[in-house]
């Protein structure tokens, strides 16, 4: 992958407008696909689980992190729905941007057990957030099946991009990744 192609996929990302991040964008299915792609935490955060899926050291890790991430996910989004309260989400969310870019920018290989459990909680909190929106949409079900559909895609994107760099001797190029999407979740911390 040439750096043109990741300074132009950065691009993308961070003209990512954040006031999409909320329905309006259709309803159902649509708006569930459309949802995670027009929020810049939540891009920011599924494209930077894949990519640091990618940096650990087990080839099976990197598979096992998008499973949980949209399993957890999912249990975040069902406790939306029954009406469970959750404290600090919206800063947990953007604080997962910040904190799994920061992961990517040092190359962070962990244990396994507590790779999984930050995963595991960024994953509810951010379920939680998608729970809120798609209680909004008059069809939560399809937006809830929308959103899992491309929240996979975006994390397993993450993880091929990373392996290609890794692959290619380009860390440099993961790592620039990981500063940008830290910076991005500190920029939306104080913005």
């Amino acid at each position: 992958m040439s750096r043109r192609s990741v300074t132009l996929a950065v691009a993308l990302i961070l003209v990512s407008s954040p006031a999409w991040s909320h329905p309006g964008h259709g309803s159902g299915l649509l708006s569930g696909l459309l949802h995670p792609l027009t929020g810049l935490d939540h891009l920011l955060a599924l494209f930077a689980v894949g990519l640091w899926a990618s940096i650990q050291s087990r080839r099976s890790q990197e598979w096992k992190l998008p499973a949980l991430f949209v399993t957890l996910m999912v249990l975040g989004c069902a406790l939306a729905f029954l009406g469970v309260g959750l404290p600090l989400v919206e800063a947990g969310i953007t604080a997962s941007v910040l904190l799994v870019g920061l992961l990517v920018a040092f190359m962070a290989r962990l244990q396994p057990t507590l790779a999984m459990g930050l995963i595991a909680l960024f994953a509810l909190l951010h379920g939680y957030g998608h729970g809120i929106d798609a209680l909004q949409d008059p069809h939560p079900v399809l937006f809830l099946l929308g959103f899992v559909f491309t929240t996979l895609v975006l994390q397993l994107t993450g993880v091929m991009l990373g392996r290609a760099l890794l692959e290619r001797h380009q860390a440099g190029l993961l790592r620039g990744l990981g500063w940008a999407t830290a910076l991005a979740g500190a920029w939306l911390a104080w913005s």
